[in-house]
């Protein structure tokens, strides 16, 4: 079996879904090139913070519209993946071999961090899709011990997905077509550890890389780079340019184990 990729995919503001600017297309292209022999898809997603971790374990799990004020056409929107209730019990007991609280919730559906990348990676959405949840509590190191736990799961052909955004401040959301410099700044210094294989400077980026804070000012949407580079083993990175929306949005994400 062709040991399955590991991608940290940003999803940016939720009209992502229907605006794919310059990242949509090039997901599509991974996931064609990438994710068409995938056994599975695990997502990990921020909208989705729970105590301990939990697995969805629905057979047909539902499309979960979490947010408010968007255009019309965002709430018809759905994605019809099937679940995977024999990979989550897999899944969970993974986690719980590496020291996660892990339960399975039969109820859960796709938030849209999961669920909006999903529409460009495997628009078809005929790959069964599980979602992780985040605890509370995860902090850079747990998430990369995250990451390293799913990332059992690639030699037996499901690929895992960190789903977050390389910079995150709502607060500074702009439409005037001009992107803030630190948001420049630090997509370029990320981009740089991550293709260095950096760890360390990414477990330490809150300290290390330029106006941190200002890009994320709450953790949870850098988290899952974390996850990705865990899950990725090792594996050369591979960058795929994203463009920045909404001014102060990077969209750039990255692949693991393409090459």
């Amino acid at each position: 079996m062709t040991r399955a990729p590991a991608i940290f995919a940003s999803h940016g503001a939720p009209t992502f879904a229907l605006e794919p600017g310059l990242l949509g297309s090039r997901l599509t292209d991974l996931g064609e090139s990438h994710l068409a022999d995938a056994r599975a898809i695990v997502v990990v997603s921020p909208h989705w913070q729970t105590c301990g971790v939990r697995v969805t374990g629905a057979a047909t799990p539902s499309t979960i519209h979490d947010f408010g004020g968007f255009p019309p056409a965002l709430y018809s929107l759905t994605y019809d993946a099937p679940g995977a209730p024999s990979l989550a019990a897999e899944t969970a007991s993974l986690l719980i071999d590496h020291g996660f609280a892990t339960t399975v919730d039969d109820e859960r559906g796709y938030d849209h961090g999961a669920w909006v990348p999903m529409r460009y990676l495997r628009p078809d959405a005929d790959v069964p899709v599980i979602q992780v949840s985040m605890p509370h509590n995860l902090d850079t190191a747990g998430a990369l011990r995250l990451g390293e736990a799913l990332g059992g799961l690639r030699d037996r052909g499901v690929a895992v997905v960190g789903s977050g955004s390389l910079t995150h401040n709502l607060y500074e959301v702009r439409r005037d077509g001009v992107n803030a410099a630190y948001a420049v700044e630090f997509a370029a210094w990320s981009r740089e550890a991550v293709l260095a294989g950096d760890v360390k400077s990414l477990l330490a980026y809150r300290r290390l890389a330029p106006s941190a804070i200002r890009a994320h000012p709450t953790e949870e949407h850098y988290l899952p780079l974390l996850v990705a580079v865990g899950a990725a083993g090792g594996d050369a990175p591979k960058a795929i340019d994203g463009g920045i929306t909404y001014g102060v949005l990077s969209m750039d994400s990255y692949a693991w184990g393409t090459h």
